[in-house]
């Protein structure tokens, strides 16, 4: 492993290097902050080129229209999609040295948050060309080795993956900080913010959390666990350690076997469909359970359990046809989606009968 003096700054010959980090954990267990600070630590230390894209501050306004409603998962996923995208546009004028392009299908608001993101950490900057606006790069995004930091939940495995997979595509670096903060400390955090989450959002995100699991999966290997709030010297010394072996071991490109992806295709989608049709099936039951509790009268009962018993076999169809009914499909999707698009639909359903949500 090189030291950070050898990669510091503008002095290291041959091609510039590049690291995408995934900083995850609950809301409010000090991400931003945290965030702040290693990237002026970076700049200040290791002169790299830092950019910390915050999901927050990035996507919120992008989906509202003029209320505080919360978008249905699969739009929620098609919108964390979109943001990779421009990350990746950002990535290509990077490791191509030209202008950076506009995407040609865009959410408007959340692409303009995205450049203004980007300029206000001195990576890009505006220009006209030929009556156009166009951007481009700054020497600080071009000359030095370059950090680029993703703030956000990424509560499930699947979305740390997409940012892994983008990493692979293009060998970069990739590692992984997980700010393990306890429940009750984000909840206190919570509601003290001016525009706080609902506390059952946070619960809810804890009970969905997948750490990250350097044992099971082999791509996440790079990944730390740091205690929050006590995030000391030494915690930012293993950081440190931690993101210069990602500097200097990128995420190698490996050409595709269609035979064997195929095979393991088939074989993923047949296991996710019966744990699919356990986990539905069980939901639909305790769902059931609560009407009951509620006191749900006979007749309601009945057209309660024939609706949900429908949507549970049509997002088996959905899964078993690749359909797009209700679910985002990509190359892989992952049962955890499943499930949160399942509540999602089942939630709608359930409140015709009785408010209490299960």
């Amino acid at each position: 492993m090189k030291t950070a003096e050898t990669t510091r700054g503008t002095g290291s010959d041959g091609p510039r290097k590049r690291v995408l980090c995934v900083l995850c954990g609950l809301p409010a267990a000090g991400k931003s902050t945290f965030a702040r600070a290693l990237a002026h630590r970076l700049r200040q230390e290791q002169g790299w080129a830092v950019g910390v894209v915050a999901y927050d501050d990035v996507m919120p306004d992008a989906f509202l229209a003029g209320e505080r409603a919360r978008p249905a998962p699969s739009q929620w996923k098609l919108l964390r999609q979109e943001l990779l995208k421009y990350l990746e546009y950002f990535l290509m004028a990077v490791i191509n040295g030209c202008q950076m392009s506009v995407p040609p299908s865009r959410t408007e608001a959340m692409w303009e948050d995205f450049i203004t993101c980007l300029k206000d950490q001195d990576l890009i900057f505006s220009a006209a060309y030929e009556a156009q606006s166009c951007y481009l790069l700054t020497k600080t995004a071009v000359s030095r080795p370059l950090f680029l930091v993703l703030d956000d939940n990424f509560y499930y495995q699947s979305m740390r993956y997409e940012v892994n997979q983008l990493a692979r595509k293009y060998s970069l670096g990739f590692c992984q900080l997980f700010l393990d903060c306890p429940l009750e400390t984000c909840l206190q955090r919570n509601s003290q913010r001016p525009q706080a989450l609902p506390p059952e959002t946070i619960h809810l995100m804890g009970r969905k959390l997948e750490k990250p699991n350097p044992e099971k999966n082999a791509w996440e290997h790079n990944s730390l666990t740091i205690p929050s709030p006590a995030c000391g010297s030494e915690a930012s010394l293993e950081v440190t350690d931690l993101l210069l072996t990602a500097l200097e071991n990128p995420v190698k490109y490996a050409e595709d076997n269609m035979e064997q992806k195929e095979t393991d295709r088939i074989i993923c989608s047949t296991n996710i469909l019966h744990k699919a049709d356990q986990t539905l099936r069980r939901i639909v039951s305790q769902t059931m359970k609560g009407a009951k509790d509620e006191q749900v009268l006979p007749h309601n009962l009945k057209l309660l359990a024939e609706e949900l018993n429908k949507l549970k076999a049509e997002f088996l169809e959905d899964l078993k046809q690749g359909n797009k009914k209700y679910l985002c499909f990509q190359q892989t999707i992952d049962i955890s989606d499943v499930i949160s698009f399942f509540h999602y639909e089942k939630d709608n359903i359930v409140r015709k009968y009785f408010s209490k949500q299960h």
